[in-house]
């Protein structure tokens, strides 16, 4: 169907946000349904969680494809096809009989959304120029930040109102509106054909970080000394090793582990991924510090929690018309990681009896500095990237970004099961806040470590992408950097 004629920033732009609102959001809204669906298929827990764990191995399996089968097949194509095949098999999980049922359809969930961020991503990046790509990074802030913090909420609401069925309905219409707009409305344009399909990389890559991504979800339901979490993670790593050295040496690998070799792209994936452990980790801590800590029921937890989307919408702006042009990115970046960072700690002050108005207000300053680290990590980071790589660069990132997501979890779990969540007093057990003040220190400390790769960035490599104003003023740009 040809495209009607419409600005491709607008037309890619609402496609991408719906599409990655609709897969960002399905991580928590799902998770605040496991008990119900527990409850529905007579299922103990541990059977319970497979059903967020096939989702995470999914992904982790098919995200290494996704820019090359955007580059061979066209990113429109693409795109549309795993918002259909998401939306698919959400209506498909919604409609499930049994336990093994519903598992297998998150499997088929996680093949789509694997490829819905890196080649939504990729098309958006090449339908903004650099110059504009502040403006798309604030686009990015809307879907991964508030979806996650949506989740909760919406799923509560459907929980108890109707059914855990419906966390997965709710996907049908936005993914169909989604695909409908995208026919109609997004074009393909012309680009170079990739080289042939890196099979290897793809094995090698898919099963290792699918395998990673079990070990370090399972690790802290049912131990670290289990041997299947052992056995998983270190069949991970090994697989992951040997696909960096294949990688390197593969003239067209599926997973361009070159691209770290850029300066500026490396030091912002670096500065993400660590602000992402952090930042995830924090919002699924805080969940259980007010269910489990505190006592209170999801929905009140989902609402305290909300304030941080605001945040970072917030946020985002800032950066976009205020920080970014005034400062640049390296020492954008800081001053967010360095707010995140004291604000994951703030956390840690919270105590049986504190007022919400309190926690909402920190995770509402969290959200501010989150978005001075979304924003200018995403403007910045694909600056020094050639076009025809933006695909294979988008992989990396994403694969990056989601990997942190599942050991931001997994890490500051541990932390809670370490210290112990409950302890016992006059002969009965009471929830021990001292647990979940231990994650969100450690929290504070992984955020804080982004700091490092930060500085390592050079403004005048993204200089291109600032646009004027405070910075530009200071540093003019050079007749070849305008003509770039």
């Amino acid at each position: 169907m040809p495209a009607v004629r419409i600005n491709q920033k607008v037309a890619v732009g609402t496609v991408y946000v719906a599409a990655m609102f609709m897969s960002i959001m399905d991580a928590t809204i799902v998770n605040v349904a496991l008990p119900a669906i527990g409850r529905a298929f007579a299922a103990p827990p541990t059977a319970v969680a497979s059903i967020s764990i096939a989702y995470l191995v999914s992904l982790g399996t098919f995200i290494p494809a996704s820019g090359w089968l955007g580059d061979r097949f066209g990113g429109k194509r693409v795109l549309l096809i795993a918002t259909a095949a998401f939306t698919a098999s959400s209506a498909l999980c919604g409609l499930a009989t049994s336990l093994p049922e519903l598992v297998a359809f998150r499997v088929l969930q996680g093949a789509g959304g694997g490829m819905l961020a890196p080649v939504g991503l990729a098309m958006l990046f090449r339908v903004f120029p650099l110059e504009e790509r502040i403006r798309a990074a604030s686009i990015l802030t809307v879907p991964t930040t508030l979806a996650p913090a949506a989740g909760p909420v919406l799923g509560g609401l459907l929980v108890t109102e109707l059914s855990w069925r419906w966390v997965f309905y709710v996907n049908v219409p936005i993914g169909l509106l989604a695909i409908t707009f995208g026919l109609i409305f997004v074009s393909q344009p012309e680009q170079d054909r990739p080289g042939r399909f890196d099979l290897t990389g793809f094995l090698l890559s898919g099963i290792g970080l699918g395998s990673l991504m079990y070990g370090v979800s399972e690790g802290p339901n049912i131990g670290w000394e289990r041997p299947e979490v052992i056995g998983t993670v270190v069949a991970g790593v090994l697989l992951l090793t040997a696909m960096v050295v294949v990688e390197l040496r593969h003239p067209h690998p599926l997973v361009a582990l070159g691209l770290l070799r850029d300066r500026l792209f490396r030091s912002a994936t670096g500065a993400l991924t660590l602000a992402g452990i952090g930042f995830i980790g924090t919002l699924f801590v805080t969940s259980l510090y007010l269910q489990d800590g505190r006592g209170l029921d999801a929905l009140v937890a989902g609402l305290s929690i909300f304030p941080e989307a605001f945040g970072v919408m917030v946020g985002a702006q800032l950066a976009s018309r205020l920080f970014y042009p005034s400062l640049g990115p390296r020492r954008h970046i800081t001053l967010g990681l360095a707010g995140a960072s004291v604000s994951m700690a703030l956390l840690a002050v919270l105590g049986d009896h504190t007022s919400l108005w309190w926690a909402r207000l920190i995770m509402f300053v969290l959200g501010v500095s989150m978005g001075q680290i979304f924003v200018p990590t995403q403007a910045a980071g694909f600056a020094t990237i050639e076009p025809t790589l933006t695909s294979a660069a988008s992989t990396l990132f994403n694969t990056a970004r989601q990997l942190s997501g599942a050991v931001g979890v997994a890490v500051l779990t541990t932390v809670i099961v370490a210290v112990g969540p409950v302890h016992v007093v006059a002969g009965r057990p009471v929830p021990d806040l001292n647990a979940y003040r231990a994650a969100f220190l450690v929290a504070a400390v992984v955020a804080l470590a982004g700091i490092v790769p930060a500085a390592l960035i050079r403004d005048r490599d993204a200089v291109t992408t600032i646009p004027d104003g405070r910075y530009r003023r200071r540093h003019p740009l050079t007749p070849q950097e305008q003509a770039a």
